[in-house]
């Protein structure tokens, strides 16, 4: 596989703690509410995800093209402009929770909150945890 063939998001071995130590204090107060809520719902610790992405679990995926890749079935990033958590199943499918979240963005596959108080931490859970199990439905139907 030449350098350019290969997936920028993959596992890269770095520390989680080292990582957010490089990032603003708040998103790293943020992170270490977020970051134990992922690993809980996963049940196994977060990881990686190329140079910002903060993830548990796994899943592969195939585009139309043929192009696979693997990435966390769950995860963020502590962004400097906003946390952005990553729904692989996309925004559409929690409609009904993103109208009780509170402040927020969205885009086709991300969710962006710029402070953690000004979101209902519970129903961020329930996203999550909805993202866990939706995105492993979508990975089995892909590789069925």
């Amino acid at each position: 596989m030449s350098r350019s063939d290969e997936p920028v998001l993959r596992p890269t071995g770095a520390s989680v703690e080292e990582f957010l130590a490089t990032v603003p204090e708040r998103r790293q107060r943020e992170a270490e509410v977020l970051t134990p809520m992922l690993e809980e719902i996963a049940g196994e610790p977060a990881i990686m995800w190329g140079p910002s992405i903060i993830g548990c679990g796994r899943y592969r995926y195939k585009y139309a093209t043929g192009r696979t890749g693997e990435a966390g079935r769950i995860g963020f990033s502590p962004r400097k402009a906003a946390l952005t958590v990553y729904l692989a199943d996309g925004t559409e499918h929690y409609a009904e929770q993103l109208a009780r979240l509170g402040k927020h963005r969205t885009s086709v596959a991300c969710l962006y909150i710029n402070k953690l108080a000004d979101i209902d931490l519970d129903v961020l859970r329930e996203i999550i945890e909805l993202a866990w199990v939706r995105v492993g439905e979508m990975e089995a139907r892909m590789h069925a």
